[in-house]
């Protein structure tokens, strides 16, 4: 193929008169290329391939294809990329290069795309930020094997704008108490927040929309905002390419995170995994606007102008709920159990990410860990000690009681006590003794009179009682007597001198 100074010198050349004969003599080319030049007024020359030679793929393109078939079929976020394709034609033995699949790969799928579709273009500004500037958040949705069966989980997406360093966290749901614990977790994995966040127009966040960017937004999504120091910016609906960045990052980390799907026992387990990609795309990843360092090291900058966290935000969703006579309370299909002076009252129940906090008159009268799922139940055994006492014979058959995994001392006096209605009186009584002294203090009571031999309720009041008392106070200190100026001398001379009698008659005499 001639070089465009080549065939410009052949048409000029030609222009002053010289036959193609001597043109492809001195040039040493052939007459038929000169010609073919000088009758298309071509100034370039162009090569077209009619076919494609692949010396290394050739004996794969069957299967690339049934791979590319495949993956086709799949739901688009299930679908592998072009390098995990690649990777799969490798463990089937191909040796070739990675770039002449990428090839074949898109040649194959721009052959299956309609061609009498329209492809719209739309154009878009590059945005840039300064450091500490905005962070972007968005959910998305990702299937992993959660302990053997399939779960779609919510997974948290958050990233600074100006480093591109990303934080992940997967969710059972994409309630507003997970947007909190998301936005605090993140804030402690950069060590800091922006002075502005960029959200899309979730129900969570934004109560209403209004024309323009004005929006109503949550208010108890405000006050969190306030918290953090932290300006809300809500993106214009159906809109996402204005956070752009943090909806790109879904679609390339769930090619590095959740293809293929990943599995694990807890969500728990996936959270570390996710932090620990995150750090490790942070550190391998060259910034796209600074080739030169990795979006770690360019977060390393940014970190020291982020805004200071003073601590986490109180993330939680607080509704009113009723007690039942059962000491249960019921949130999001399950039921958690109360102490029982709240029974059949109104108390606030408090949902958090990862646990529930009852309230009864300001006071907390339940903790549990938070149960996901429905129709389940989580019972605290010490909330029902109270009704216990009145009714001892429940603790055979209490269902708080069935699983009660006791203290070692408690679970051998209880069995040392035997299974009768007595038995079971007297151990009721030495367990109506933890509201008021503690299980620690009762188990330490068993544990002093199993050492002695003692095997009865009277036995581990006693002892309970008598560290009520506590030990003797100590003796008040008194005071030094202070010396005396004048020191009295013994006088017995001073008795006989009151015993002395003056002469009178004696009246009883007369």
């Amino acid at each position: 193929m001639l070089t465009v100074e080549t065939i410009a010198r052949v048409r000029r050349e030609h222009a002053k008169g010289k036959s193609v004969r001597a043109i492809a003599r001195d040039l040493r080319l052939s007459r038929d290329t000169v010609t073919k030049y000088l009758r298309s007024d071509d100034t370039e020359g162009k090569y077209e391939r009619h076919s494609q030679p692949f010396p290394q793929l050739g004996p794969f393109l069957a299967e690339l294809e049934q791979l590319l078939e495949r993956n086709e079929r799949q739901q688009l976020r299930e679908r592998l990329d072009k390098r995990q394709l690649f990777e799969a034609l490798r463990r089937a033995g191909y040796v070739g290069g990675y770039d002449a699949v990428r090839r074949y790969a898109r040649r194959w799928a721009e052959a299956r795309a309609t061609k009498t579709e329209a492809k719209v273009t739309e154009a878009f500004i590059p945005l840039i930020f300064a450091p500490g500037e905005a962070y972007q958040f968005d959910w998305s949705e990702e299937w992993i094997v959660l302990d053997g069966v399939a779960f779609k989980a919510q997974v948290a997406q958050v990233r600074l704008c100006h480093s591109r360093m990303p934080y992940i966290r997967a969710y059972p749901r994409q309630t507003q108490e997970m947007v909190f614990d998301a936005h605090a977790r993140a804030f402690a994995f950069w060590g800091g927040t922006c002075e502005r966040g960029i959200y899309d127009n979730m129900k969570t966040a934004v109560d209403a929309v209004f024309v323009g960017k004005d929006r109503k937004f949550n208010r108890r999504f405000a006050q969190m905002c306030s918290h953090y120091l932290v300006e809300p910016t809500a993106c214009t609906p159906a809109a996402g390419w204005e956070k752009g960045q943090v909806e790109n990052q879904v679609g390339s980390q769930r090619q590095r995170l959740f293809i293929p799907r990943p599995h694990v026992k807890t969500l728990d387990e996936m959270n570390r995994q996710l932090e620990d990609g995150c750090l490790a795309h942070a550190r391998e990843s060259r910034h796209p606007d600074d080739r030169e360092r990795s979006v770690w090291e360019v977060f390393e900058a940014e970190r020291a102008v982020l805004v200071p966290v003073r601590g986490p935000f109180d993330g939680f969703r607080e509704v009113t709920a009723s007690a039942s006579k059962t000491c249960l309370v019921r949130f999001d299909r399950n039921r958690y159990s109360i102490e029982a002076r709240a029974a059949n009252r109104p108390v606030q129940l408090r949902a958090y990410a990862d646990r529930v906090v009852v309230r009864f008159d300001g006071e907390v009268v339940a903790e549990h860990e938070r149960l996901f799922g429905r129709d389940r139940v989580r019972y605290d055994p010490l909330h029902y000690l109270p009704v216990l006492a009145k009714k001892p014979g429940a603790l055979r058959n209490g269902a708080p009681f069935k699983d009660w995994e006791l203290p070692p001392n408690l679970a051998k006096l209880r069995a040392r006590l035997g299974r009768s209605d007595e038995a079971d009186r007297q151990f009721v009584g030495v367990l109506a003794a933890i509201p008021e002294d503690g299980l620690e203090a009762v188990e330490e009571a068993c544990r002093l009179a199993l050492a002695e031999g003692l095997c009865s309720r009277d036995a581990v009041l006693n002892i309970l009682s008598r560290s009520r008392e506590g030990a003797p106070p100590p003796a008040l200190a008194t005071p030094p007597t202070p010396p005396l100026r004048l020191v009295p001398a013994a006088d017995c001379a001073r008795y006989d001198r009151l015993r002395t009698i003056t002469p009178e008659v004696d009246r009883g005499a007369a």
